[in-house]
C-alpha cells in the first residue's frame, strides 16, 4: 500500500491574513513540499496539470525532474496528464526521459482536467475528449511498447517508422494510472489495458465511489488482467488535522469557507459528512481512511491534497509531520484483513520482475540523417 499526496498547485489568497504568494513563491512551495513528504516517509509525491490562472502546475515534467534531482526514495507522479491535449510523442519521450533521470521514480495519471478552455488552446474540440483520451493513448502505449511505430489516426498527423526516444528503462514502461471522478469511460480504458484505475473522489459521496471501481473490478477481471479483487486501485482524499479535533476545525474552517472550489457553497460540516473530508484529530483521520476499504475493497494507492485553499507552507509542513506520525498506523491498518493474492501497489522493480528481468531496449540509428531504425540494430 503507497501512501502519498498531490497537489493542485492553485495560487490562492490566505483568507485569514489577505495574502496571496507570488508564482514563484508557490512554484518553490511545491519542491519545498515534495522534499517533505520524502523526508517523513511517504511515498508518493504527484502534481497536478493545469495551464491557466490561478495555478503554477503547468509543464509537470520539469518540475517532477527538478523535484527527482532532490530526492532519492519518494515516487514521482502526476495527477493528471493531459492526454487530451498533449501530443502522446511527447508524452512518451519525456516520460521515459525521467524514468532515466531518476531511475524508475516515476510513473503517470492520465486523465481529461476539468478545464473546459485548454481544448481549443491546444486546438483541440472539447467534444472530442473521450475519444481524444482513447485514440492518444493507444498511440502512446504502442510508442512505449514497440521499438518502431508506424500509425495513422483522426486526431494527429501519421507516423512512418517512427522510434520513441530515449527507450523506457529497463525496457519497462511507467506504469500508467488513469484518473477519472465520473466518466465511465476512462475506467472502461484503464481495465482494457489492466492499468491502474485512480478515482479521486474528494468531491463525492462513497457511494458514486463505490459505483465506479466496482466498474472498473469487473471489467479488470472480464479482460483477463485477474480477479476483480487484484485490479489495481488509488483513491484521492483530503484532511485537515490537529491534535485536537475542534482546533483543526476552527483553524481550517475559514480556508474551506473561502475554498475556490467549495467555498461559499456546503457549511463544513455537510461537506464533511458527505464527503472524505476529514477535519479533525489524527485519530479521526486514521479511522476515516481505514474505512475507505468498506466500499472500494483492499486497494493500492491513497493520495491525500493537503496544500490547497491558500494554506500557508508552515502550515502545509506541518500536515505532513502528522501525516508522517500516523504513517505506521495507517500502514498496519490497511495490512489487516489483506488477502495474500491482492497485489502491492506496482513500482519499476515489480514491473522489471515480472517482464523477466531488466534489458537495455536503445535503439541504434542506421541512418544519422533521417533516423530511420532497423530493427536488426536494436540492443537487447
Amino acid at each position: 500500500m503507497q501512501f502519498g499526496i498531490f497537489t493542485v498547485g492553485d495560487v490562492t489568497a490566505d483568507p485569514t491574513t489577505g495574502r496571496t504568494p507570488s508564482e514563484h513563491e508557490r512554484i518553490k512551495a511545491t519542491v519545498a513540499i515534495a522534499k517533505k513528504a520524502e523526508e517523513v516517509g511517504l511515498d508518493v509525491f504527484a502534481t497536478g496539470e493545469h495551464h491557466n490562472p490561478p495555478f503554477i502546475a503547468s509543464n509537470p515534467t520539469a518540475t517532477l525532474a527538478y523535484i527527482g534531482a532532490q530526492t532519492e526514495r519518494i515516487i514521482l507522479s502526476t495527477a493528471t496528464t493531459l492526454i487530451t491535449t498533449t501530443d502522446p510523442v511527447l508524452i512518451a519521450e519525456d516520460y521515459a526521459k525521467i524514468q532515466h533521470l531518476t531511475d524508475g521514480r516515476v510513473d503517470l495519471m492520465m486523465g481529461r482536467g476539468n478545464t473546459g478552455p485548454v481544448y481549443p488552446w491546444f486546438g483541440k474540440d472539447i467534444r472530442d475528449g473521450i475519444n481524444l483520451a482513447v485514440e492518444n493513448y493507444a498511440l502512446l502505449r504502442r510508442l512505449w511498447d514497440e521499438d518502431i511505430v508506424s500509425w495513422e489516426g483522426k486526431f494527429r498527423t501519421p507516423l512512418q517508422g517512427y522510434t520513441s526516444t530515449p527507450r523506457p528503462l529497463d525496457g519497462v514502461a511507467p506504469f500508467v494510472w488513469h484518473g477519472s471522478i465520473r466518466s465511465p469511460e476512462i475506467a472502461e480504458q484503464a481495465a482494457y489495458y489492466g492499468d491502474g484505475f485512480f478515482h479521486n473522489h474528494i468531491f463525492w459521496p462513497a457511494g458514486h465511489t463505490k459505483q465506479m471501481v466496482d466498474l472498473y473490478r469487473r471489467r479488470f477481471e472480464h479482460y483477463g488482467h485477474g480477479t476483480a479483487d487484484q485490479a489495481i486501485v488509488g483513491l484521492g482524499g483530503q484532511f485537515f488535522m490537529r491534535k485536537n479535533s475542534q482546533d483543526a476545525v476552527d483553524e481550517f474552517r475559514p480556508y474551506f469557507d473561502n475554498a475556490p472550489v467549495y467555498g461559499h457553497g456546503p457549511s463544513l460540516e455537510d461537506f464533511t459528512e458527505a464527503t472524505p473530508l476529514t477535519v479533525g484529530s489524527p485519530q479521526q483521520v486514521l479511522e476515516r481512511t481505514l474505512g475507505f476499504r468498506d466500499y472500494v475493497g483492499h486497494y493500492q494507492r491513497q493520495l491525500f491534497l493537503v496544500d490547497h485553499a491558500g494554506l500557508p507552507l508552515k502550515t502545509v509542513l506541518e500536515q505532513l509531520d502528522l501525516l508522517g506520525e500516523l504513517l505506521p498506523e495507517l500502514r498496519k491498518g490497511m495490512a489487516e484483513g489483506r488477502p495474500a493474492h491482492v497485489p502491492d501497489a506496482p513500482t519499476h522493480a515489480s514491473l522489471v520482475a515480472a517482464a523477466g528481468g531488466a534489458h537495455d531496449s536503445t535503439v541504434h540509428a542506421v541512418d544519422d540523417v533521417t533516423g530511420t531504425t532497423d530493427r536488426a540494430e536494436v540492443v537487447a
